[in-house]
């Protein structure tokens, strides 16, 4: 059999890129809308698989509608390569997809090669990556991290349960208490995603491997007040709800100096007045606000800092408040070994590399608990197409 070095595709690569992106596309944004349990999303898994299969691939699913597709010989544990093909509203073509998609086209190019696996591949695309439901449910699912307590309580940003969105598309969401896998099931996790960020762009540097995962705390946050007349209430009478949220993400930019880090983010990131009109003072605002970092002690003070600061900024207008926990992930390090393999071999190709921690959460961070995981970024450049 040949043992021709394993060569990409390229122009094979754009066409399942474009296959995935077919589903959930809005021509007059640009954008795509593949979130988490939507009838476009369901549609990319169903096509994905069918091109897993036209490629000789063991395709299965999980309760959380994770869809693995497996090659190689025996029944021993797998390199598991793959991303997500879930999208947030109006997402970019490569997030999460091109991970998915290079994965597959890794395979076929094995294939075309004729090389011989010493470990079955597994192509992973995971399912909802994104948080819609809070978390990254598709490698929580495969790694034991979903309580039942959270899976009943689980819901989006406009109330709608995971469960019921599950059994809209026909799947049973208690299968996913079962679906874990087993430690000796994989031997590693593999996963490629561009770094939507600028890092990589502007040092001109071609590729980033994540040392470490910042966690995320997902917080839900209401100030309540009083919806009043905008002409004949007095300023000093009024208990402007948008007043006191405008004031919390003041603080924000102290908060981070004085308690959090270089790797600190917070960030307010949706937001609801009610009543939304012109001429009344705002009676309410309903609030998120994402919270990371790379050290969980550090993740915790701001947390609890926050707390505080949205508490003295309710009392100081007339508020009140409530904050509640949607979901919290903590921070990760990733597989010291497969981080030096990956700087190693990516000098050794030519091309330029960095170590660099991840800002982001991926499946990565969650997988790590199963499996050595790897995380590599591509460079994202925004003003040039996918070469």
């Amino acid at each position: 059999m040949s043992q021709a070095p394993a060569k990409i595709d390229l122009d094979r690569l754009k066409e399942l890129l474009a296959g995935v992106n077919a589903f959930g596309t809005n021509p007059a944004s640009g954008g795509f809308n593949r979130t988490g349990f939507s009838d476009a999303h369901m549609a990319s898994i169903d096509w994905f698989e069918d091109q897993m299969r036209r490629s000789g691939l063991a395709t299965s699913r999980d309760g959380a509608a994770n869809l693995f597709g497996r090659t190689g010989t025996g029944n021993g544990p797998s390199v598991m390569i793959g991303s997500h093909l879930d999208t947030v509203i109006e997402g970019g073509a490569f997030d999460g997809a091109l991970g998915a998609c290079v994965a597959l086209e890794c395979v076929r190019a094995i294939q075309d090669a004729g090389l011989t696996l010493q470990s079955p591949i597994e192509v992973v695309a995971t399912s909802e990556e994104e948080g819609r439901f809070g978390g990254m449910l598709g490698s929580q699912t495969i790694t034991g991290q979903v309580s039942e307590t959270w899976l009943d309580g689980a819901a989006d940003a406009n109330g709608l349960r995971l469960k019921d969105a599950m059994t809209a598309q026909g799947l049973d969401p208690d299968e996913i208490l079962s679906s874990d896998r087993s430690t000796d099931s994989a031997k590693a996790f593999l996963e490629l995603h561009i770094e939507q960020g600028p890092v990589l762009e502007r040092e001109g540097t071609d590729i980033g491997i994540a040392d470490r995962v910042s966690g995320i705390c997902n917080l839900e946050c209401v100030l309540t007040g009083v919806a009043n007349h905008s002409g004949t209430t007095p300023m000093s009478m009024r208990a402007d709800a948008f007043a006191g949220l405008a004031e919390v993400s003041v603080a924000i930019p102290s908060l981070i100096k004085e308690y959090g880090t270089d790797a600190s983010r917070i960030t307010i990131g949706k937001v609801e007045l009610s009543p939304n009109h012109t001429h009344t003072v705002p009676g309410e605002a309903a609030f998120t606000i994402i919270l990371r970092d790379a050290d969980e002690a550090v993740m915790r003070n701001l947390r609890s800092q926050m707390v505080q600061t949205i508490q003295r900024i309710s009392e100081a207008h007339s508020l009140s408040h409530t904050v509640s926990e949607r979901s919290w992930l903590s921070p990760v390090t990733l597989d010291p070994d497969l981080v030096k393999r990956g700087l190693k071999r990516a000098k050794n190709l030519g091309y330029s590399v960095k170590c660099m921690p991840s800002g982001a959460g991926h499946d990565a961070q969650t997988m790590q608990a199963l499996c050595p995981s790897m995380l590599v970024y591509s460079k994202q450049r925004r003003h040039q197409p996918f070469t």
